[in-house]
C-alpha cells in the first residue's frame, strides 16, 4: 500500500533495542520516533537518552528524537542537544495521557494552554532552526481542547502533527473518537497524521477508506502486539509468513540478549520482559493462557522454559 508507516514512540519500550531488533526482523516502518526527553528542570540528558540517540545507536533507521516539556529553556537545551547529534528535526510530545506528567502540565496535560504552547513556539523558531513537529491528542478533558489550539499551530511552519484519536483522560481505554479527528483535519492547515488502535490489516484499511487524505499513520502499542503488522499492511496482505513463530522467536531472543546486557540482576530482565508479553501475548491463539505462564515464572530460567512452551504450544496449535 502507497502510505508512510512510523513508529510511535512507547516509553519503555521503543528504545533503541526494540527497534534495531524490529528493524533488522520484521521491517515495514518507514520512521521510528525515540521515547520522549525528560528533564525535570534540570538541564542535563540523563544517560539512558543519550544512549537511546546516539548515532551509532541508530545506523541503519531513520529516527527522530522526542521531547517532554512546558518550559521553553528545557526545550531549547533539548534543541541544542539534539542537533549537536546530527538530528535536524524535533518532536514535542503533548499526547502522554499519564497522570504522573499530565498533573504537572506536560504531555496532553498542557494543551488546554494554547497561550503557553504558542510562547513556547514562537522562542522556539524565533531563536533555533530545528524543524518541529507535533505529537497531540485531542485534549485532556475534552477533545474540544485542540481546537483552541490548532489556529495558533497554523501560525507556524510545523512539519506534521500527529494525533493520536483519543483524549488525555481517557489513557487508552475505550474507543477512539473519529467524529472529533476529522474536526482536526478540517480545521487544521497542517499535514496530519494519524494514529491509534491501528491493530491490524483490517482495521488499517477501515481507517485509510475513512480518511484517504491521510498518507502518514501511526502504529503504537499494535506494533508491539504484532509485529508483523506493518510490514503485512505495506503489502496489502493478511497472510502471515510460514516461519512466524521462528522470526518471532529470533526477534524475541535478540532483544531479551540486549536488555539481560544492559539491565542489573535477573529482576529488572523478567519484569522489562514482562511488560512486552503484554502485548505480545496478544498475537498468540490464548493471549491470557500465555501471559499467564510469563507472569509466573520468577527467575529467568523459568522465564526462558515458559517461553519454550508458549512457542510449541503455538507451533502444535497452528498444525491444528
Amino acid at each position: 500500500m502507497n502510505c508512510t508507516l512510523l513508529s510511535s514512540p512507547l516509553q519503555g519500550f521503543t528504545d533503541f533495542k526494540f527497534r534495531n531488533a524490529f528493524n533488522h526482523y520484521f521491517g515495514g516502518i518507514d520512521t521510528f520516533y525515540a521515547p520522549y526527553i525528560r528533564l525535570d528542570g534540570k538541564l542535563l540528558i540523563k544517560s539512558s537518552y543519550q544512549r537511546d540517540l546516539q548515532p551509532e545507536n541508530n545506523n541503519t533507521l531513520e529516527v527522530i528524537p522526542q521531547v517532554m516539556t512546558n518550559d521553553v529553556d528545557e526545550f531549547l537545551f533539548v534543541v541544542k542537544y539534539v542537533e549537536g547529534l546530527g538530528y535536524k528535526e524535533l518532536n514535542w510530545n503533548l499526547g502522554c495521557p499519564y497522570p504522573m506528567v499530565t498533573k504537572r502540565g506536560m504531555g496532553s496535560g498542557l494543551i488546554s494552554d494554547a497561550e503557553k504552547i504558542n510562547s513556547i513556539l514562537e522562542r522556539v523558531h524565533s531563536e533555533t532552526d530545528i524543524i518541529v513537529s507535533m505529537k497531540m491528542r485531542m485534549g485532556y478533558e475534552n477533545s474540544e481542547e485542540i481546537l483552541e489550539v490548532l489556529p495558533k499551530l497554523d501560525t507556524y511552519p510545523l512539519k506534521n502533527i500527529a494525533i493520536h484519536a483519543r483524549i488525555g483522560k481517557q489513557l487508552y481505554k475505550g474507543g477512539v473518537d473519529l467524529e472529533a479527528f476529522q474536526r482536526c483535519l478540517d480545521q487544521s492547515h497542517h499535514k496530519i497524521y494519524y494514529n491509534g488502535d491501528i491493530t491490524s490489516v483490517a482495521v488499517f484499511r477501515e481507517m485509510q477508506e475513512r480518511f484517504p487524505m491521510i498518507d502518514h499513520w501511526m502504529i503504537g502499542r499494535g506494533l508491539i502486539a504484532d509485529p508483523f503488522l506493518p510490514q503485512m499492511i505495506k503489502d496489502n496482505s493478511t497472510v502471515y509468513p510460514d516461519n512466524r513463530l521462528d522470526i518471532f522467536s529470533e526477534f524475541h531472543d535478540t532483544i531479551f540478549t540486549a536488555y539481560d546486557l544492559a539491565l542489573s540482576g535477573p529482576t529488572p530482565i523478567r519484569m522489562k520482559m514482562l511488560g512486552f508479553w503484554e502485548y505480545f501475548s496478544q498475537s498468540f491463539s490464548n493471549p491470557q493462557k500465555v501471559y499467564k505462564k510469563i507472569k509466573k515464572a520468577k527467575d529467568v530460567a523459568a522465564y526462558k522454559a515458559a517461553v519454550k512452551e508458549i512457542l510449541h504450544m503455538e507451533r502444535q496449535f497452528n498444525r491444528g
